[in-house]
């Protein structure tokens, strides 16, 4: 029994070890990053802090991800914050396999997180979304995580969280209409809002240990 515990334990510590988290804001600068090609951009700039303000656009502000990065097996977690404005302060879009979908937090006028789109639908129609009073000037933290078959998604662990399952990639799409698509293959974005972002990071493989990005099922209202 000691054995197979160590051996356990071993290979739980070989996975993690293989795991490689990237931070994709250096803190200085906007490289590795492009302004997205949306009309009535607002100012996007790293403050002396290390902080990447995201200014209010017109009424969208993106910025899009210039280097390689993964479309499967990843984990991605960044903060975000509401300086001003009352809508989204972060949609993130990323991909799954060949297709996408963006995380919406604080859509819809300030209160709705989830995914756009889910079997063509957005996050004001699908099933994997919820209603949640979001404060500004306080730091929220996401985390998002695709795996063969699953993509999970975490506001502050149990704030809001949702699991979509999947067997073919082709049930996430973008937003029909919108200019979101400006930040593929990987962006963050803002609508009528000034937002700060900060700690943006990618794990590639998802830690073998710590299970699933959401802690608790019992708050789960989509799954």
């Amino acid at each position: 029994m000691k054995f197979r515990s160590l051996t356990v334990l071993f290979l739980l510590s070989a996975f993690s070890a293989q795991a490689e988290t990237r931070a994709l804001f250096n803190g200085k600068d906007l490289s590795g990053w492009k302004l997205a090609d949306i009309w009535g951009n607002g100012k996007v700039e790293v403050l002396s802090n290390g902080v990447v303000s995201c200014g209010i656009g017109k009424p969208l502000t993106g910025i899009a991800y210039t280097n390689s990065f993964p479309t499967m097996s990843y984990e991605v977690k960044v903060e975000a914050l509401r300086k001003a404005g009352s809508d989204f302060l972060i949609a993130l879009t990323l991909p799954v396999e060949s297709n996408a979908c963006t995380v919406v937090i604080g859509g819809w006028g300030g209160g709705l997180c989830g995914i756009s789109s889910v079997d063509f639908m957005d996050a004001s129609e699908n099933g994997f979304s919820s209603g949640i009073a979001l404060t500004n000037n306080v730091w929220y933290t996401l985390r998002v995580r695709v795996t063969p078959g699953l993509l999970e998604v975490a506001l502050n662990d149990t704030l809001y969280t949702a699991k979509v399952p999947f067997e073919k990639s082709s049930r996430f799409s973008l937003r029909a209409g919108s200019d979101i698509d400006k930040t593929l293959p990987f962006g963050l974005a803002t609508f009528e809002t000034h937002a700060l972002w900060r700690n943006l990071t990618v794990t590639t493989p998802p830690p073998a240990a710590s299970g699933s990005v959401i802690k608790s099922e019992s708050v789960s209202k989509c799954q």
